[in-house]
């Protein structure tokens, strides 16, 4: 990436230029020069830079002078001003103007490297969060939440009711039930909807990390801590939160996360400094966290907090109604990446889809029929399509019993395990894919091999 960053260099010392270029060329940048501030304003002008570092001190116009007239022409380019020991105030009114920070001089190379390196870090962050914001604002539309069942369309009347309002959420449903794009709608519905929506899957973070993701910390407060970082509350100041797999937190971070939300204040790991923040928290969970509550394992307090406002995202079997719906959704979208065109299902196909039981919900549907598009040869889905990949079993009607001659139904505990060992026989025993095709983490996995004695 680094031969791609271009850099204006700006200092009217010709031979600190000069050392300056040959220095972040070898760092593997692009360097342009320019002797005095007017000189800057005018590239600026022609061309875009990924990063400005410019010398205040200059005869004709100064970096403070340019930096104003710079950032009226292009807001998005990060400066470093460079100051005498003598003039940090200076460099302090630059910071006041848009300045991305400052170097004194002589300066510390190292010190300047990993400054350009955090400013063009932030640069592709900004961009990253706005290309982000553009494509979740299309996708996360409420009318992309599909369905016309009526436990749907309650659904959705709920959000369209909660979304604009400040309340917290607590979403609730098993995984793959889309707990993440309702999640979007609320944000995307609401008056924050044009600042960040940051993301957090409690379960995939160690307890030991969690802490700083969500809080930040302080440079050289932790191994490997070399710099400051801010964490996720501060990523999402103005704007949301979503919290997934809120059952999975820690308790000694339930109480931490309780203190932000009640004070509204944080404090980075290894830091003193109190810090305010404004931030909506959206959280979703696939347990019972009325149960955690009664067993001890997750606050109480922590629990009301969170459960201002409850969505129950049903379970697809619940809504088989909306198969047919979503199928032609997903073919039509995954259709069109594949460069294929197929017309529809065949009534093998959709009958099919509709008796499965789908226990990773939409998101094994959503699987689903993208594999089935890529096995597809003709211009209809089959059955065969969905078989071939050996992900899904065939449905299956339940024999009836010979003492009652009516349907046996197994208890959930042995349907589930079942599954599971159904799952990974497919997976030859790949405990991340298994996870993945079940629509839950490998951490929920282990812990129900455990309980079903597959695993000590």
């Amino acid at each position: 990436m680094k031969n791609k960053v271009s850099v204006l260099v700006v200092d009217d010392d010709a031979g600190h230029r000069t050392m300056l270029k040959t220095l972040m060329e070898g760092w593997g940048y692009g360097i342009h020069e320019a002797d005095d501030g007017s000189t800057a304003i005018e590239r600026v002008k022609e061309r875009s830079f990924d990063l400005i570092l410019m010398d205040n001190r200059m005869i004709k116009i100064s970096g403070l002078e340019a930096l104003g007239e710079i950032k009226v022409i292009n807001s998005a380019i990060p400066i470093i001003i460079m100051t005498a020991y003598s003039s940090i105030e200076i460099a302090i009114e630059a910071m006041k103007k848009g300045a991305y920070d400052y170097l004194t001089k002589p300066l510390d190379f190292d010190k300047l490297r990993l400054m350009m390196e955090r400013a063009l870090e932030h640069l592709q962050l900004k961009e990253e969060n706005r290309l982000l914001k553009e494509s979740l604002g299309r996708q996360f539309d409420d009318r992309n939440i599909i369905g016309n069942s009526p436990v749907m369309l309650n659904l959705l009347e709920t959000i369209a009711q909660v979304a604009p309002t400040e309340a917290t959420v607590l979403i609730s449903g098993e995984s793959g039930t889309g707990k993440e794009q309702i999640a979007g709608a609320i944000h995307y519905n609401s008056s924050r909807r044009d600042k960040a929506f940051i993301k957090v899957n409690c379960a995939a973070i160690t307890e030991t990390l969690l802490e700083s993701e969500l809080f930040g910390h302080e440079k050289g407060s932790f191994t490997g801590a070399d710099r400051r970082k801010d964490g996720k509350f501060l990523q999402a100041n103005g704007g949301s939160l979503f919290l997934d797999e809120i059952g999975e937190m820690p308790l000694a971070m339930q109480a931490k996360l309780l203190r932000v939300l009640q004070e509204k204040e944080l404090t980075r790991v290894g830091g003193e400094q109190v810090i305010k923040v404004d931030v909506r928290v959206i959280t979703a969970t696939n347990k019972n966290l009325q149960e955690m509550v009664a067993a001890g394992t997750f606050r109480e307090d922590l629990f009301y907090r969170l459960n201002v406002v409850m969505l129950n995202v049903p379970a697809l079997r619940s809504r088989s109604d909306d198969i047919p719906i979503l199928a032609q959704h997903f073919l039509a979208l995954f259709s069109d990446k594949n460069n294929k065109e197929i017309k529809g299902f065949t009534p093998g196909a959709m009958q099919y889809l509709v008796s499965y039981h789908w226990p990773g919900n939409v998101r094994e549907l959503m699987n689903t029929i993208e594999r089935g598009v890529v096995l597809c040869r003709n211009d209809h889905l089959g059955e065969p399509d969905f078989t071939l990949t050996g992900s899904n079993p065939a449905p299956q009607t339940a024999e009836p019993s010979p003492e009652t001659g009516q349907a046996e139904i197994a208890p959930l505990e042995e349907v589930e395990k079942s599954a599971i060992l159904r799952a990974l026989e497919i997976t030859e025993g790949n405990k991340s894919e298994t996870a993945r095709k079940l629509g839950i983490t490998r951490r929920t996995l282990h812990q129900k091999l455990k309980k079903y004695g597959v695993m000590p």
